[in-house]
């Protein structure tokens, strides 16, 4: 017997049954130069609505893509929900690129519709995109999707159609631009909700980049369980101080690189309520963890995800509150699965390094135009990551490396964040990076950049650090060069991931 497909379920659906639902709650907060205003979640509809009439009147059509070069800005969801009603893909840019991958990642989409802000116009000017047609955001955007009358609800997108394209941060080569489906982002949402009881009556600050996960992914789940998105351009503590005391906070985001400055912000502040904090333990000091952690009252979310898989595959712990962690093994997440295989792809012992392959529903659709990565990547059935973990007796997983950072040397396996995790232990250190320097007789050895809190400079003796790490590894994997850096010194992704290559190339 053949029945209609009833397990159907898109976003822009999800989001329409929330503005039926509760009508008059505060779904969007954004701060302009005239102020701060919110939305409610009628009002965010109908928005959503008029865009949606005003870009088909356009000639956009499902399947097509839209460019969206912007910083933080609530016109960005409109313009993420608007498409997911069309069956529209939203390319994510990253303007932190250089002129060079921007146009790549343009290019690689081939999208029939660039949407500019103001502010990143003149770089713009300076490509030679192709494009054939580009709007900017502002006041003409406004009075353009006001103008035009709201779009009847259909239902004509399937929950595997393309909804953003979001860029790898390209710490090797060019970016890649990892497709997320309507069903993807759909099972993104309930993972915040099942894995960490993220409820409607959360709100999040969406200060980290839309064009990144962090930002893109929670603040979409964030509106498709009932809660209130807070968007502000970048790091703003002028905004998101007061909020921390304003609002109820489901997971407050602090990504590496950042979480001194967070704290600093926070000493002596009211905090009315956090789920959780943090992401990205590993490449944390343990000290910095439990500061925060206390100070917000929550656990530090001890995560392990991508862009192409959302939170899981292993972020299924949280460090207690004001601890300084004595472990940082990754625990499961519900609702995928998880493979460790090596370069055959055969599954291996427990207490022996495999890389992560996953199947789950949160996962992307593969990279865009790239059929080469996608038959590596997917081989097999199973998306494999490139990240290396072992697996223990009692099930919890601990994070090696990632794949291609591995320093040979000697016929020695070094990983380099293996050497990281013992020096960010030591008080003096405020964060580090190992890196792979090629060697005549060794054929690679570690180096370590090391950047020092402020009151400690670069008066720390290498000879300290070296010792600290001989107490805990053995003498092939210590770093043979220790070079003290500024912290702002540090390249970064969007993440806040120290970008390797770069430091690679100073050396």
């Amino acid at each position: 017997m053949s029945l209609p497909n009833t397990s159907r379920l898109t976003l822009d659906a999800l989001f329409r049954k929330r503005a039926i639902m509760q009508p008059d709650a505060p779904a969007l907060t954004g701060v302009t130069t005239a102020g701060t205003f919110t939305l409610s979640y009628q009002a965010l509809a109908l928005r959503v609505a008029r865009l949606v009439s005003a870009l088909r009147g356009t000639g956009v059509q499902r399947g097509d893509r839209i460019a969206l070069w912007s910083e933080n800005d609530p016109a960005y969801l409109e313009l993420e929900l608007a498409a997911a009603h069309l069956g529209v893909i939203v390319a994510c840019l990253n303007w932190r690129l250089t002129d060079a991958e921007q146009l790549h990642c343009i290019q690689l989409v081939s999208p029939v519709m660039l949407v500019v802000s103001p502010r990143f116009q003149p770089a713009l000017a300076r490509l030679d995109h192709g494009v054939p047609q580009v709007r900017e955001l502002g006041l003409s955007w406004d009075a353009w999707r006001d103008a035009a009358e709201p779009a009847a609800p259909d239902d004509a997108v399937d929950p595997e159609d393309g909804l953003v394209i979001l860029y790898t941060s390209g710490t090797t080569g060019l970016p890649k631009g990892a497709l997320i489906s309507h069903r993807a982002m759909v099972a993104r949402a309930m993972v915040f909700s099942t894995e960490y009881g993220i409820r409607g009556s959360d709100g999040y600050i969406c200060w980290s980049p839309l064009f990144h996960m962090a930002g893109t992914d929670h603040a979409l789940a964030t509106l498709l369980l009932g809660g209130h998105v807070m968007v502000c351009d970048g790091l703003a503590l002028e905004h998101i101080v007061p909020w921390l005391a304003q609002e109820e906070i489901g997971w407050l985001m602090a990504m590496p690189g950042m979480i001194e400055t967070l704290i600093q912000a926070l000493r002596g502040r009211t905090i009315r309520s956090v789920r959780m904090v943090g992401a990205m333990a590993d490449l944390v000091p343990p000290l910095q963890i439990a500061e925060l952690s206390a100070m917000v009252k929550a656990p530090y979310l001890n995560s392990f995800g991508s862009t192409e898989t959302g939170l899981p595959p292993a972020s299924g712990a949280l460090l207690p509150p004001g601890e300084v962690p004595r472990t940082l093994s990754k625990r499961e997440s519900s609702g995928c699965l998880i493979r460790l295989v090596d370069a055959q792809d055969h599954e291996v012992p427990l207490e022996t390094p495999g890389e992560m392959a996953v199947r789950g529903p949160t996962l992307f659709s593969g990279y865009w135009g790239n059929a080469q990565a996608n038959a590596h990547d997917f081989r097999g059935g199973w998306f494999h990551m490139g990240d290396l973990f072992v697996r223990h007796a009692n099930g919890t997983l601990d994070f090696v490396d990632r794949l291609k950072y591995l320093i040979k040397s000697g016929g020695e396996n070094i990983y380099p964040a293996e050497v990281e995790r013992v020096l960010l232990t030591h008080a003096a250190v405020r964060d580090v990076a190992v890196v792979r320097k090629p060697d005549a007789r060794w054929g690679e050895v570690p180096v370590a950049f090391v950047a020092c809190h402020a009151s400690v400079g670069q008066a720390l003796d290498a000879q300290v650090l070296l010792a600290h790490c001989r107490a805990h590894l053995p003498g092939y994997k210590l770093p043979k060069d220790i070079r003290f850096v500024d912290f702002e010194d540090l390249p970064r992704s969007s993440t806040g991931k120290i970008q390797r290559h770069v430091l690679e190339q100073r050396l």
